[in-house]
């Protein structure tokens, strides 16, 4: 069985990679081959241009299917889906986000629900996958005795470590029968505020401004449109909308997934700004 992995570089599917990595029938999509992981087979497309993707996901029995975030992610997502149905796959697993749906608070999660849908009414066989906040987005937060954030308040979240979603992603890519047609959500084991996350660290939580935030993630290089969004969750979890957790990840792995203090302990030196 052939498993097609997209967005290979990026954070999450490294992660799913990783976790993937005794497997065989291992296969990779990029845009730049100097960039592809070792020790799987390589192949070049973009999801943004579907002549790329037909040829390139031939043989192919499994999708993981991510798209970047973005106003073109139904474009791209839309375009993974038909190549798909056109080169034969018959399984797609689909990184959605946390709380995609037509209702919710952020762009993001209404095109992901957009894609979500395309998805289910496309006949293959499906699975969704919404992770909650990743634990792994707080590096880089925390200056001397002080972590930085854009929650406000007592927002809680049930945060993810990037690690569970590629054990939880390589689970599901293979056994697909075992999942098909359904979407789970996924969260850590607890929902925590970032107050308390700080003060795991020893240190205390201090929220920033939106503007400041938004200056921030621009000076940092990332897009408008994506720093923008980020607000957008912001705003949603310091309101709770993310408090809660799920037995998805345990129920499907096999086992808890990890806490913010094991992700802390791990990776404490990251999680400081240098």
């Amino acid at each position: 069985m052939t498993i097609l992995i997209t967005g290979a570089t990026g954070t999450v599917s490294t992660a799913v990679l990783r976790s993937l990595s005794n497997k065989q029938d291992l296969r990779v999509l990029v845009r730049d081959p100097s960039k592809a992981p070792s020790d799987v087979e390589v192949v070049v497309g973009d999801l943004d241009q579907p002549k790329t993707l037909v040829e390139a996901f031939r043989g192919v029995e499994t999708l993981w299917l991510l798209t970047a975030m973005g106003p073109q992610a139904p474009h791209a997502s839309m375009n993974a889906v038909w190549a798909a149905r056109e080169a034969g796959v018959n399984h797609v697993v689909r990184m959605s986000a946390i709380g995609a749906g037509h209702d919710a608070p952020t762009r993001n999660g209404r095109l992901h629900a957009l894609s979500d849908n395309e998805l289910k009414a496309s006949g293959l066989e499906w699975t969704i996958v919404k992770p909650a906040f990743f634990m792994q987005n707080l590096f880089g937060s925390v200056n001397g005795d002080t972590m930085y954030g854009m929650l406000g308040g007592e927002g809680r979240v049930g945060l993810i470590d990037v690690r569970d979603i590629g054990d939880f992603g390589a689970a599901v890519l293979t056994d697909p029968k075992a999942h098909a047609g359904r979407t789970y959500t996924i969260t850590g084991p607890e929902s925590i505020s970032l107050h308390t996350a700080a003060a795991s660290l020893g240190a205390s939580y201090q929220p920033v401004s939106e503007q400041a935030a938004f200056d921030a993630m621009i000076g940092a290089g990332m897009r408008e449109w994506d720093a923008a969004v980020s607000l957008e969750y912001g705003r949603a979890y310091s309101a709770g909308w993310g408090d809660y957790t799920t037995p998805d990840f345990a129920e499907v792995v096999g086992r808890p997934a990890r806490s913010f203090a094991e992700f802390a302990k791990d990776h404490e030196s990251s999680l400081r700004a240098s």
